[in-house]
């Protein structure tokens, strides 16, 4: 058997964290709820649900996932598989068999959930979203002849391919890192499309201005980074 840990940030997620955690197939060995400096009752809510409640307050998505990281590293149950998703109740989290199917049945290093437009409910993603994904995965297909049509953040990957990657990204940049890296590394890697509901809540990145150009930032400069290294 497999054993699947699930890291999911949150950063006042209080309305959705349990309706996420509820919806996560119990073949999963744990659900992990990074906290990050919420100020409602996400972990209280999250901790009742049944996930194991880590807390970050050093903010950003990539701090929260290395937060989770280091726990699991010094655990005695070292996991197969990992799955990241979102907290605020955007994806499918019963998709989850979807996404690390080609992990199990073809031995695929990483999955991405694609959303594309046919399971994309109208509203959920942002046009400054929608364009920021085309503009990157086209920079990625354009520099490193790369198939990915989406950062999308539900995705798996195995355990040792993780490490392996060595992630360093502390905010936005946490998606396209680990994209790219697989790409340098000659990971195997696919897409599955996904489902994509509105979000429970205002989105910390595309819902402010500050956020959508940070993101932007963070996630050119990845691409451009690593365009120029040989």
């Amino acid at each position: 058997m497999q054993v699947i840990k699930v890291i999911i940030p949150a950063y006042n997620e209080e309305a959705s964290i349990g309706l996420v955690i509820a919806d996560i197939p119990n073949i999963v060995d744990q659900v992990i709820v990074v906290n990050n400096n919420s100020t409602d009752h996400t972990a209280l809510v999250a901790y009742m649900a049944g996930a194991t409640v880590l807390n970050e307050t050093k903010m950003g998505y990539g701090y929260a996932c290395l937060k989770a990281m280091d726990y699991i590293a010094q655990q005695e149950d070292e996991p197969d598989i990992i799955v990241f998703m979102d907290g605020d109740y955007s994806d499918y989290p019963e998709e989850l068999i979807k996404i690390i199917d080609p992990i199990l049945t073809q031995d695929i290093d990483m999955v991405i959930g694609t959303r594309n437009a046919a399971g994309r409910a109208k509203n959920s993603m942002t046009p400054q979203q929608l364009f920021g994904n085309w503009l990157a995965t086209f920079l990625m297909r354009l520099f490193f002849n790369a198939t990915y049509t989406d950062l999308g953040p539900f995705r798996a990957i195995k355990y040792p391919k993780l490490l392996a990657l060595q992630m360093q990204d502390k905010t936005y940049g946490w998606t396209v890192e680990m994209q790219l890296k697989v790409l340098k590394k000659k990971f195997s890697y696919t897409e599955v499309p996904v489902k994509y509901r509105e979000r429970i809540g205002v989105s910390k990145v595309s819902g402010t201005l500050k956020g959508t150009v940070m993101a932007g930032v963070k996630i050119l400069g990845w691409i451009f980074k690593y365009s120029l290294k040989k």
